[in-house]
């Protein structure tokens, strides 16, 4: 598998698949990497959308247990992973794309459509990451404990208290919502949404529900859809009948 260098950032990726390019953000936290698709995620959506699709996906910087790698941001997380999304789909060609997002990849992909509106066709938010107001620090106390301490080891140039801040940022300087962005934001979105809820204390319902009654162009899911786990096939032919709703014409 490849990889996509831009200065000090090094990110290893993959392409599976023809068609409309469908970027596919793993969930996992800060340890998201493609092979949790196999591994952890509810369905390999690389092998269901592979046959209509350019599914690209990619580890997630410094993830532990990947290969794509650089420098702690810490004033900027969000964005330095959307860095990484974004340049990417550049480094392809890609100009406009659907994008698919597990976990973790809720938030990012709230922040891809601040930030690059306009390439987005449409979104797939699969058991997004949300703030629970009686967990408010559950994400920096997920990573400071699970992620943090093996980057540390295996990059010397990474202390404790560099990734201490990198996580104050990320997870404690907006401890609200989707983190990356507002409910004002989610109101004016015009993209088409699709939600898949889940109900964990890193995946809040009520926050799905939320963004998904606030996003005008929005649908959800049945729900629960991953049990009995007979119903996850009905769930991936919702995603794929909304992906094929708002896949722009080739050419």
């Amino acid at each position: 598998m490849p990889f996509y260098e831009k200065g000090p950032v090094r990110i290893h990726y993959q392409e599976a698949g023809s068609g409309y390019p469908l970027l596919l953000i793993p969930g996992g936290g800060l340890n998201a990497t493609m092979s949790n698709f196999t591994g952890s995620a509810p369905f390999n959506p690389v092998g269901a959308f592979k046959g209509a699709y350019r599914c690209i996906t990619m580890d997630l910087r410094n993830a532990n247990g990947g290969q794509s790698s650089g420098p702690l941001e810490i004033e900027r997380p969000w964005d330095a992973y959307g860095d990484d999304q974004i340049g990417l789909m550049d480094h392809l060609g890609i100009e406009k794309f659907l994008v698919m997002g597990f976990c973790i990849g809720g938030p990012f992909i709230w922040n891809l459509l601040r930030r690059a509106p306009g390439r987005i066709a449409a979104a797939v938010l699969v058991q997004p990451s949300g703030v629970r107001p009686e967990l408010p620090d559950l994400f920096y106390r997920n990573n400071i404990e699970g992620w943090a301490p093996m980057l540390c080891e295996r990059r010397p140039d990474i202390t404790m208290d560099m990734a201490a801040a990198f996580l104050d940022k990320m997870y404690r300087f907006n401890a609200d919502f989707v983190f990356t962005v507002t409910r004002d934001f989610v109101r004016a979105c015009q993209t088409p949404i699709l939600v898949l809820p889940d109900d964990i204390p890193a995946h809040p319902y009520e926050v799905a529900m939320e963004s998904a009654l606030l996003a005008p162009n929005a649908e959800v899911s049945l729900y629960p859809w991953k049990e009995p786990r007979d119903r996850i096939p009905l769930a991936v032919r919702h995603v794929r009948t909304f992906l094929r709703a708002h896949c722009p014409a080739a050419g």
